[in-house]
């Protein structure tokens, strides 16, 4: 988080750091495979760049993925389209054989990635935030946690 050097706008200086949370359509765990979630991982860094969104902590459970984003001068739908937008379509390229038929092996035949719903809200403790999202299951510290925690265990 750039603390030191807000972001600069033509009308504006600062930043809006979010705590983001998408999850995948039907709940399927693709993300307890290491390729996928490097995958949406590698995704999400390219258009978080693109789009000019800095990203900081992120970390997966099974079947969503929980991130902080600086959403700039951007709202959260519009965050939320770039984001899921971008990292669903250039997945289903990468990896063609989800979106095969059920009788292929395929999770998302005809739907898309990520669930219709989603999370981005601004923190109430900015540092509980950070310790819950490096507490998922894929998170920084989620190995040595065993599992998920909910932001009020964490106190």
């Amino acid at each position: 988080m750039r603390k030191e050097n807000p972001a600069r706008f033509s009308s504006a200086v600062g930043e809006v750091w979010m705590h983001c949370m998408f999850k995948v359509k039907y709940c399927h765990k693709i993300f307890d495979d290491e390729i996928y979630r490097e995958g949406i991982l590698t995704l999400l860094h390219e258009a978080a760049y693109l789009y000019e969104i800095p990203l900081d902590e992120i970390g997966f459970d099974d079947n969503h993925v929980h991130f902080l984003a600086d959403i700039c001068l951007y709202d959260r739908p519009t965050v939320a389209k770039l984001l899921r937008g971008y990292t669903a379509k250039k997945f289903f390229e990468f990896f063609p054989e989800l979106k095969r038929p059920k009788q292929e092996g395929g999770l998302f035949w005809g739907s898309g990635l990520w669930n219709p719903a989603y999370y981005i809200g601004s923190p109430k403790n900015l540092a509980y935030t950070i310790k819950y999202i490096q507490g998922q299951k894929y998170g920084r510290l989620g190995a040595m946690r065993k599992g998920q925690r909910t932001l009020n265990r964490l106190r």
